[in-house]
C-alpha cells in the first residue's frame, strides 16, 4: 500500500515537473513577474513538495543529473533577485457613515415611547414614604421652595443695597479713570454677595434635609448645584451689562435692551441647567443608551429653539454689544453689523453638531462644539473686560479708546494680551475637533506637531510683542504729515513747524527694524519645524549681490540717501530747493524724496539726481523788501516809525515768538528821478515770515499817511521787491509773496 502511494507520488511529482517545464518553455511567465522570478517561484514550490514527501516517509524521485552550468550562467543565477513574498491583504472594512446615521436615526426614534416610559419612572421614584424618606410631593414641595428662598435671597440682598450701589455706580464712568476701577470692583462684589447667598443657602438646606444617599437626596444636592452654577454664570452678564446701572455698564448697549437681554440669558441657561440636570438623574437610573440618545436629540432641538430665539429677539443689543468691540476688535465689529446671517448660522450648526453625535453615538462631537461655543462667549466677555479696562487707564473721555490720537501703554498690553488670548482658544479648539471630532490626526501625532508649532508660535508671538512696542516707543517721533509750508503762507496760515531729525529718519528706521523682527521671527520658526534654512540664508546672500551688481542706479540712490540724512540735509516739513524741484518734504523712501509744490503738485526724486540742496526753513530766515516814497521824505523820521511798528509787533502774541529781530528800516537801497527806494527788513523763525512781511506792510499803509509819509507817484505804482529778488547776498527767503496793496495805491509786478 505504501509503495503504491509512494509511486502516485512519483508520478504526480514528475507529471507536474513535466508540465511546469512545458509551461516554462511554451508559455510566458504572468504578468508582473520576471522570467528568474517564475522560475524561482517554480523551484519554491518542487521544494515545498519535496519536504513534505520527506516528512511522509517518502524520498523524491531523483532528477537527472544536469549539465554543468557554464561560469557566467552560474554567475548570473548568484546575482537573481530572490523570490517575491506574497503578502495577503485585508481589504479595510468598517462601517459606513451614511448607513450608521441612517440607523441612529431609526434607533432614536424607536426610543422616544422607552424614553417617555423613563421620564415617568423619574416620578415614581420621588415617592420614597414607603422606605421611610418623603413622598413626592412633599419632597418637590421642599425642594422648590428652597430653589425660591435662594433667588429670592439674592433679589432682596440686592435691592438691600440698591443705594449703595447707585453711590458706587455714579463713580464707575470711564471718564473718571483708573479711579472708576475701584468702584466698578465693588459693584462686582455686590452682586457676587447675592450668589454667595444662593450657594449658603442651598448649602445649608443639602446638609440639613438631604444629606441622605437615596435618590431623593442625590436628586435635590443636584438641582440645588445647578442653581448655584446658574446664578454663578448670570452673575458676569449681570456685570458686564448691568440692567439698572447704565453708568456702570461696560458694554455699549442701551438700557431697554441690556435689561431685555439679561432676563433672555437668564431664560436660555436656566434651561440649559434644567436639561442638564434631568440628564444626570437618567443617568443615575440607568437609562438605556438609546433613551438616552433620544433624550440627547430631543435637548438638541430645545437648544436650538432657544438660542434662535436669543440671538433674534435680542439682535439689537447684540449689535450694539458687538459695535462697541468693533474700535478694538474690527472682526467682533463686523460680526455685530452682520448678526442675523452670522448668529442663527453659528447655532444651528450647534445644534445640528448635537443631534448629530446624539444619533451617531459621537458625544465627543457635542462635547466639542460646546467648547467651542463656552470659548466663544469667554472672548467676547474678555473682549468686553478688556476694552472697559483700556478705557479707564488711558482715557479721560467716555466713549473712545484711546482717548487720544497717539497709543498709550495700555493699549499696547492689551492689544499683546489679545493676540495671546485668541491664539490660545484656536489652539484649544483646533485640538477638539482636528483630534477628537474630525480624527485627522492622532493625539501623539498631535503633541508631536504642538511641541514644535508651541515654540513657533512663540516665537512669532515675541516677534508681535517686540515690534508693538518698538512702534510705541517710536511713535511720539513720527509727526503728522505737516501742512505745505509754502501754501499756508499763500493762504495766510501759519504753518507748522518742520520735523525733527529724529522724527524725519524714524520711518526709514521702523522699516528696517520691521523687516528684520519677520525675517528673523520667520527663519526661527522655520527652524523649529525643523526646515533647513541654511540654504535660504545663502540664497538671500546671493540674491543680495546680483541685485548690487546688476542694479548700480538703485545702490546709488539708496547711499546719497543715507549720506543726506546723515548730514541733516532735510527734514520732513522744510522747504528746499534741490535745482530740479522746489517744496516742502512730504517724506521719502530707501531710494526718493517727495516734495509738494506750494501750487500742489509733487515731486518725486531720486536721491542719486538731487544733487545741491538749499533748505529755507533751517534755524532763522531774513526777509527784505522795498518801498519808493517822495524825495522829500525825512528818513530819519522814517526809520523811528518803522521802529515804532516793529516794536508793536513784538506785542502781538501771534507773530511775537516767530519774530527773532523785529521789523526796521535798514536804509536807502536806491534813489531815482522823482523817489527814493528804502529797504525794510526782519528776522524770523522758518516757516511764515510772509505773514509777518503782510502784518508789517499792513501798519504802513495805515499809519505812514497820517504821518506824513508820501508814497512815489511816478506811474502811480508801488514796487515791492521780497526774498531772491533782491541783490543782496544775505537776502535769502521763500520764493516772492505779492504783498497787499492799499486802497489808493495799486501794487505792480516787479
Amino acid at each position: 500500500m505504501n509503495a503504491l502511494r509512494t509511486l502516485a507520488l512519483a508520478l504526480t511529482l514528475a507529471l507536474g515537473l513535466g508540465v511546469s517545464a512545458q509551461a516554462q518553455t511554451a508559455a510566458a511567465p504572468p504578468a508582473g513577474l520576471s522570467q528568474e522570478q517564475f522560475d524561482s517561484l517554480v523551484d519554491a514550490i518542487s521544494n515545498s513538495v519535496s519536504e513534505k514527501l520527506r516528512a511522509e516517509g517518502t524520498h523524491a524521485p531523483a532528477a537527472a543529473p544536469a549539465p554543468a552550468p557554464a561560469a557566467s550562467e552560474s554567475k548570473a543565477k548568484s546575482k537573481a533577485p530572490p523570490p517575491p513574498k506574497i503578502v495577503r491583504v485585508e481589504p479595510k472594512t468598517g462601517p459606513d457613515p451614511f448607513a450608521a446615521l441612517i440607523d441612529g436615526t431609526v434607533k432614536v426614534f424607536n426610543a422616544l415611547p422607552l424614553l417617555g416610559t423613563e421620564l415617568v419612572r423619574i416620578t415614581s421614584l420621588l415617592d420614597q414614604k414607603a422606605a421611610g424618606g418623603r413622598g413626592a410631593s412633599t419632597f418637590l414641595l421642599l425642594l422648590c421652595a428652597v430653589g425660591v428662598a435662594a433667588v429670592a435671597a439674592e433679589a432682596i440682598l440686592r435691592l438691600l443695597l440698591h443705594r449703595f450701589r447707585m453711590q458706587l455706580a455714579e463713580n464707575a464712568g470711564p471718564e473718571l479713570g483708573v479711579r472708576s476701577i475701584a468702584y466698578l470692583t465693588g459693584l462686582a462684589i455686590l452682586d457676587g454677595l447675592g450668589v454667595l447667598a444662593v450657594w449658603l443657602i442651598c448649602n445649608a438646606a443639602t446638609g440639613l434635609w438631604f444629606t441622605g444617599t437615596t435618590g431623593q437626596d442625590r436628586l435635590a444636592a443636584a438641582v440645588l448645584a445647578g442653581i448655584f452654577s446658574w446664578r454663578l454664570y448670570i452673575l458676569l452678564f449681570r456685570v458686564v451689562l448691568q440692567p439698572e446701572l447704565a453708568s456702570a455698564r461696560l458694554c455699549a448697549v442701551h438700557d431697554h435692551e441690556a435689561k431685555a437681554m439679561y432676563l433672555r440669558i437668564s431664560a436660555v441657561m436656566l434651561v440649559i441647567v434644567l436639561m442638564r440636570i434631568l440628564g444626570q438623574i437618567l443617568v443615575a437610573i440607568r437609562t438605556p443608551a438609546d433613551a438616552m440618545a433620544a433624550f440627547q436629540v430631543v435637548g438638541g432641538f430645545l437648544y436650538l429653539a432657544t438660542f434662535l430665539w436669543l440671538a433674534y429677539r435680542s439682535r439689537v443689543a447684540a449689535q450694539q454689544w458687538f459695535g462697541g468691540l468693533g474700535e478694538l476688535a474690527p472682526v467682533i465689529g463686523g460680526l455685530g453689523r452682520r448678526w442675523i446671517p452670522i448668529a442663527p448660522l453659528f447655532f444651528i450648526a450647534l445644534g445640528v453638531t448635537l443631534i448629530y453625535g446624539a444619533v451617531s453615538g459621537s458625544g465627543h462631537v457635542g462635547s466639542a462644539m460646546v467648547l467651542t461655543l463656552n470659548l466663544v462667549v469667554g472672548v467676547l466677555i474678555f473682549e468686553t473686560l478688556m476694552q472697559a479696562f483700556v478705557r479707564r487707564l488711558d482715557s479721560k473721555l467716555a466713549g473712545r479708546t484711546p482717548a487720544s490720537s497717539t497709543p498709550k501703554l495700555p493699549d499696547v498690553v492689551a492689544r499683546c494680551i489679545r493676540v495671546a488670548v485668541l491664539i490660545g482658544a484656536a489652539v484649544v479648539i483646533a485640538e477638539s475637533w482636528v483630534v477628537n471630532v474630525l480624527g485627522l490626526v492622532n493625539v501623539s501625532e498631535w503633541e508631536q506637531l504642538t511641541s514644535s508649532s508651541r515654540t513657533a508660535g512663540v516665537t512669532l508671538f515675541v516677534a508681535f510683542v517686540a515690534w508693538e512696542l518698538f512702534k510705541y516707543m517710536t511713535d511720539p517721533y513720527m509727526g503728522p504729515k505737516t501742512k505745505d509750508a509754502a501754501q499756508a503762507i499763500a493762504d495766510g496760515d501759519a504753518a507748522a513747524g518742520p520735523a525733527s531729525r529724529l522724527s524725519t529718519m524714524m520711518p526709514l528706521m521702523r522699516r528696517t527694524a520691521a523687516v528684520l523682527i519677520i525675517l528673523v521671527a520667520v527663519m526661527i520658526a522655520l527652524q523649529d519645524f525643523g526646515i533647513n534654512i541654511t540654504p535660504l540664508i545663502a540664497g538671500a546672500s546671493v540674491f543680495g549681490i546680483a541685485i548690487s551688481f546688476g542694479s548700480q542706479t538703485l545702490v546709488k540712490d539708496i547711499v546719497s540717501g543715507l549720506f543726506y540724512l546723515s548730514d541733516d540735509a532735510f527734514r520732513v516739513g522744510e522747504y528746499i530747493d534741490c535745482g530740479k524741484a522746489k517744496g516742502t518734504v512730504e517724506g521719502f523712501t530707501l531710494r526718493s524724496i517727495k516734495l509738494r509744490h506750494q501750487n500742489g503738485q509733487v515731486h518725486t526724486i531720486p536721491f542719486g539726481q538731487l544733487g545741491q540742496i538749499t533748505n529755507f526753513s533751517r534755524d532763522w530766515i531774513t526777509t527784505k523788501f522795498n518801498l519808493r516814497f517822495a524825495r522829500d521824505t525825512d528818513i530819519e523820521k522814517l526809520r523811528k516809525a518803522s521802529k515804532k511798528i516793529g516794536a508793536d509787533m513784538m506785542e502781538m502774541p501771534a507773530i511775537a515768538d516767530q519774530i527773532l529781530a523785529p521789523f526796521k528800516m535798514q536804509g536807502v537801497a536806491d534813489i531815482t528821478g522823482n523817489a527814493i527806494v528804502v529797504r525794510f527788513k526782519f528776522t524770523a523763525r522758518p516757516g511764515n515770515p510772509a505773514a509777518i512781511q503782510r502784518e508789517a506792510m499792513k501798519r504802513m499803509f495805515s499809519t505812514f499817511p497820517a504821518l506824513g509819509f508820501e508814497f512815489a507817484k511816478d506811474g502811480a505804482n508801488v514796487v515791492v521787491h521780497t526774498g531772491s529778488a533782491s541783490n543782496d547776498p544775505g537776502n535769502d527767503g521763500l520764493p516772492p509773496v505779492p504783498a497787499p496793496a492799499p486802497a489808493n495805491v495799486p501794487a505792480a509786478a516787479g
